[in-house]
């Protein structure tokens, strides 16, 4: 099969919507690993320093107030979807993420004349939402369902994206599981998702010591990569991409990754 070739972004600056941590957050939902405790001063310095980087990276940085009840709002790239045509919010499938949406909502606007919704009861988070070019691949987590993948298809095709469902195991999204690192290549973890569904691009496994390390954010040619997992941060290295490390190991203990933590899109 021919590789899938996804043209790299024009060279126009991303605009980061973020939201700051909540005091909240050591009550996050968590759906595969055990509660710890959080420590929201080293969580706040690292998110600050993710920031920071992005900014780094050319990014403007825009950061949304914290929802005081609301533990898991951090996590921003749940609540929306963001494409050049049109911005949908979600409808998270966690009932206690709802409310995060109102202020993601109020925020788009300014940078998108077309907002749409998912609607009840369809489920859909954006963490389930792997962009490579216009192909969508959407996993069909706990968090997503049927329905929400259905109305995210009807609202995108007439932009010509195109939606495959992809199955999960043991993870919470579908980019748990796999990322982009470049414009032709993913991370991903095999034993979360079948590697066989990305046959048509790269694929670099992460390190089978490190189940987490799928989760990167591409900015540009820029891969932003937690450093608390060094034997994977290898093989991203040995594939020759430009990899820039952030500390996040305390937003993962609330089963949050780089990706989750913003909101990226060209204004």
């Amino acid at each position: 099969m021919p590789r899938l070739h996804v043209a790299p972004p024009p060279s126009r600056p991303l605009h980061a919507l973020t939201r700051a941590i909540s005091p909240a957050l050591e009550a996050c939902a968590l759906t595969h690993l055990p509660r710890t405790h959080i420590d929201l001063v080293r969580a706040r310095a690292q998110h600050a320093a993710y920031e920071h980087l992005l900014e780094e990276l050319g990014c403007t940085v825009e950061r949304l107030p914290a929802g005081l009840d609301m533990p898991d709002s951090v996590f921003i790239e749940d609540t929306a979807v963001v494409f050049d045509e049109i911005a949908i919010i979600t409808r998270p499938g966690a009932e206690s993420r709802r409310g995060e949406t109102a202020a993601v909502a109020a925020a788009l606007p300014a940078y998108r004349s077309g907002i749409a919704s998912i609607e009840p009861p369809g489920t859909l988070d954006g963490g389930d939402v792997l962009c490579l070019g216009r192909r969508l691949f959407v996993g069909t987590s706990g968090r997503t369902n049927a329905e929400g993948l259905a109305q995210l298809r009807a609202l995108v095709s007439a932009h010509g994206y195109t939606v495959e469902a992809v199955s999960l195991n043991d993870c919470l999204h579908l980019k748990t599981a796999v990322t982009a690192v470049a414009d032709d290549t993913v991370l991903l973890n095999p034993t979360w998702v079948d590697a066989a569904v990305f046959a048509d691009v790269h694929v670099i496994e992460i390190d089978p010591a490190e189940p987490f390390a799928a989760n990167a954010l591409l900015v540009g040619d820029t891969v932003v990569y937690p450093d608390h997992l060094p034997r994977t941060f290898e093989r991203l290295q040995e594939h020759g991409l430009d990899v820039r490390l952030v500390p996040a190991d305390e937003l993962a203990k609330a089963e949050g990754g780089l990706t989750c933590s913003s909101l990226l899109f060209f204004p």
